[in-house]
C-alpha cells in the first residue's frame, strides 16, 4: 500500500474529448472513468474564472479526476469553457461573461446524455458555480456542488429557482474566503430550503493544500457515491 500524495494519478480510462456548443463552438476537454467497471456517477466540472488562470485543469479538479474513478466509481468529465486554454488545448470562441457560457454548461450535459454517463452532478469551482447556480437546472442533473461560491452574478433570483427546483445545493465555503465567507454564504444560501452550507475552517479560496483537498473530495463523494465515504488515504500499488 502506498499513500495517496497531491501528485498521485490512480488508475483510469482516460480519454480527451470535444463537444461542439449551440452556437458552433468546439469545446476540449477529458473524460475519465473507471478502469474496469461501471460508473456509479458523474461529476461534471465547471472551472474557476479563465481570465484569473481557471481552466480544466484548476488543481481540485484534475485531482478528482486523477482519484475518484478508482476511490469511488465516479466518471469525470472537464472541459474548457469556450476561450479558455490548458494542456488539453484551447476551446473554441471567446469569454462571455457567465452568459454565453450557459450554452458550453448545456453541451457538457448533452455529452454526458449522449454517451449514457449516469447520474450527473454539476461541480463548480469559483466562477463555476455562477454557471451551475444560473444554467444548471437541467433535467438530467441530479444537483450540483459548490466550491467557494462567491454569488456575484448568481442572483436571488437563480437562488429561488433552486430553491423551487428542489434538488440538492450544497455548498462548501472557506473559513478564510476572499469573496464569500461562511456567515454570508449562510444568510444567502436561507432562500433555498434544501441547501448545504459547509464551512471548511482555515480553507481558503483556492483550497490548496492536500488536507482540503481531501475534504473536498470526500464531501463531494459523500453526496454523489456514498457507498465509498470515506475515502481511503492509501492505494494497493500492486493492483495498479
Amino acid at each position: 500500500m502506498g499513500e495517496i500524495r497531491a501528485s498521485s494519478v490512480l488508475p483510469a480510462r482516460r480519454e480527451p474529448i470535444t463537444f461542439h456548443t449551440a452556437d458552433g463552438l468546439e469545446l476540449v476537454g477529458e473524460l475519465a472513468v473507471p478502469a474496469d467497471r461501471p460508473s456509479v456517477a458523474t461529476l461534471v466540472c465547471l472551472h474557476p474564472l479563465p481570465t484569473h488562470g481557471g481552466m480544466m485543469d484548476s488543481h481540485v479538479l484534475r485531482k478528482a479526476s486523477y482519484r475518484l474513478p478508482a476511490l469511488a466509481d465516479v466518471a469525470v468529465l472537464r472541459f474548457n469553457t469556450r476561450g479558455t486554454t490548458s494542456e488539453r488545448g484551447t476551446s473554441q470562441g471567446e469569454f462571455g461573461d457567465g452568459e454565453t457560457e450557459r450554452l458550453d454548461v448545456a453541451a457538457a450535459l448533452e455529452f454526458t446524455e449522449y454517451h449514457d454517463l449516469p447520474r450527473p452532478w454539476l461541480l463548480g469551482w469559483s466562477f463555476g458555480t455562477e454557471l451551475a447556480l444560473k444554467w444548471g437546472r437541467d433535467p438530467l442533473v441530479e444537483g450540483v456542488i459548490l466550491l467557494s461560491p462567491p454569488l456575484r452574478r448568481a442572483t436571488d433570483q437563480d437562488l429561488d429557482a433552486w430553491a423551487a427546483d428542489g434538488r440538492p445545493v450544497v455548498a462548501l465555503v472557506p473559513e478564510l474566503d476572499d469573496y464569500l465567507r461562511p456567515p454570508e454564504a449562510r444568510e444567502r444560501f436561507k432562500r433555498v430550503p434544501q441547501a448545504e452550507v459547509l464551512a471548511v475552517d482555515d480553507a481558503k479560496h483556492l483550497w490548496v493544500g492536500e488536507p482540503y483537498v481531501r475534504i473536498v473530495l470526500n464531501e463531494i463523494v459523500q453526496r454523489v457515491a456514498p457507498q465509498a465515504y470515506p475515502l481511503p488515504t492509501e492505494w494497493d500499488t500492486a493492483s495498479g
